[in-house]
Parts: structure tokens; sequence; C-alpha cells
């Protein structure tokens, strides 16, 4: 119990410290006119309430940690909950922060647009090979482990509901809508 007050302490002083020192190294203009106002064409570019905001950001970072982090303890321990909230603090708030002020900059263009215009093409090209791999990984542990988890429910056992293919055809039916839809429905 103690680890799991240390990692809270530690969420709630990078929170605190950290976090003000970040924003300050990115330069952010509270001012400024973001590409949602400069570009609203009323499809990727709407404004949305600050809690639909908040539950897109929540659901882009938890994804599925409250499946692999209980296995993470399970294979090495309360301090993995530790190592956890470190590399949350210390990389991946960071990173996320960052490449939302980067793209916010830089007119909500995506990472490898940004990379081919300070860069080159052929860096360019890089960086969307690199960035369709990691989708399409992510992709797949975000559709199976959801997807084994809903198929291995004890009341579901019997059924057409038990079967891993039918969970993955509903998550990907899912995917294709959040896709083709506007980010705010």
């Amino acid at each position: 119990m103690i680890i799991f007050f240390i990692a809270i302490t530690l969420l709630i002083l990078g929170y605190k410290f950290y976090s003000p020192f970040v924003e300050k190294q990115a330069g952010i203009d509270p001012t400024a006119i973001t590409p949602q106002e400069r570009f609203n064409e009323g499809v990727d570019y709407v404004a949305i309430s600050p809690a639909k905001a908040f539950l897109i950001q929540f659901l882009n970072i938890a994804g599925v940690g409250p499946i692999f982090g209980p296995i993470l303890g399970a294979l090495y321990g309360p301090v993995a909950l530790v190592w956890i909230v470190l590399g949350n603090i210390l990389g991946g708030a960071v990173h996320d922060y960052y490449s939302g002020v980067l793209s916010i900059k830089e007119d909500g263009k995506s990472l490898p647009e940004i990379a081919g215009h300070y860069l080159n093409i052929y860096f360019k090209i890089l960086m969307l090979i690199f960035t369709a791999m990691l989708l399409f990984f992510v992709g797949v542990v975000f559709i199976m482990s959801p997807a084994g988890l809903l198929s291995n429910l004890s009341y579901f056992e019997g059924t057409f509901l038990a079967g891993n293919t039918f969970w993955v055809l509903v998550i990907l039916a899912y995917y294709f809508l959040a896709t083709l839809l506007p980010i705010d429905k």
C-alpha cells in the first residue's frame, strides 16, 4: 500500500512542479489562435467542450493500461507501479504534450509532415513508414487485448459472444465509425 501512496505522491509532484517546467520549455502562447479556430471546417477542426477533450485524451493515454498494468504488477511486483508512474511523468506525458504543441504550432499537421518540412522528403517518407508500422502494432494490441478479454468473460460462455472473432469485428466496426465521424461525435 505504501508503494501506491508513493506513486500518487509522484504523480502530484510531477503535476505541480515538473509540468510547469515542461510548459515553460515549450514556449506556449496562451493568446495564440489555434488551428481549430483558423481552419474550422466542421470535421477535423472543430471546437469541443473541455469535458470531451479530457475524455478523448484520457482514453488515448489510458488505452489498455488497465489491462496491462495489473499484468506487469503480477510479473514484477509492486515496484512496477513506480516504474509505470515515472515512465508516465518523464516519458509518456512529455511526449504527448510536445507532440500536441508541435502540431498546434504547425497548423495541426502530423508529425511526419512536420519532419518533412524541417528535414527533407526522405525523412518524411521514413517517418510515414514508421508511423504506419507503429499504428499497425498499436492497433493490433488495442483490438486483440480487449477482444480477448471480452471473449473470455464467463457469462458469454456457450454463445456466439464467446468467440474472439466476434469481438474483433465489433471493435473494428467501432474504429471504422470513429475514423469516419467528426471528432466531436
